[in-house]
């Protein structure tokens, strides 16, 4: 279901990571699904405002900007790198040289869920249809196996939840996991 402004204000529940009996590919899909479901959960009631609101000055981030952010690199890790696919960018940054994932001050937040969504949505089914765990893709003269992409994503977004986290707090004092 695409987020919207009712279901950014909805509480977010994650589903826990089996702690046993899992093989290492469930274990991994499980953790990148947790580390999802954290940065929606720290989203989670907000306006489109406190949603845009930087960090501290001059960084550009933000908590939409994260969001925006990891659609991208959804995109980019799952659909380039695993699937061969033409990378193009969700979005352009008005300013040259600026990325554009941060570049959030007309944003609509709406628009940036569905895509995430959409994007994460897309990242499941290319892993699904994985077949094998180890077998390796080239991407720009590098190798890299399913299992790479999907720690990698793990830390990706468990380094940016971090940044959720101090960006949650700065404007509302909400804390937690």
């Amino acid at each position: 279901m695409p987020e919207t402004a009712e279901t950014r204000t909805a509480p977010h529940r994650r589903a826990e990571p089996p702690r046993s009996g899992a093989g290492e590919r469930a274990s991994l899909v499980a953790f990148l699904q947790y580390q999802r479901e954290t940065l929606a959960m720290k989203c989670a009631g907000l306006t489109a405002d406190q949603l845009r609101e930087r960090a501290v000055p001059p960084s550009e981030m933000s908590l939409l900007g994260l969001v925006r952010h990891l659609a991208e690199v959804e995109r980019s890790w799952f659909g380039s790198v695993l699937n061969g696919e033409d990378p193009h960018a969700h979005w352009r940054s008005r300013v040259p040289g600026e990325h554009a994932d941060f570049d959030v001050a007309d944003a609509d937040p709406d628009e940036a869920f569905e895509i995430w969504h959409a994007q994460c949505a897309r990242s499941r089914a290319l892993v699904d249809a994985t077949d094998s765990f180890d077998a390796t893709v080239r991407f720009r003269d590098e190798e890299y196996s399913l299992r790479y992409i999907l720690t990698h994503m793990i830390e990706e977004y468990a380094r940016h939840n971090g940044h959720a986290d101090f960006l949650r707090e700065r404007i509302d004092g909400v804390t937690g996991e």
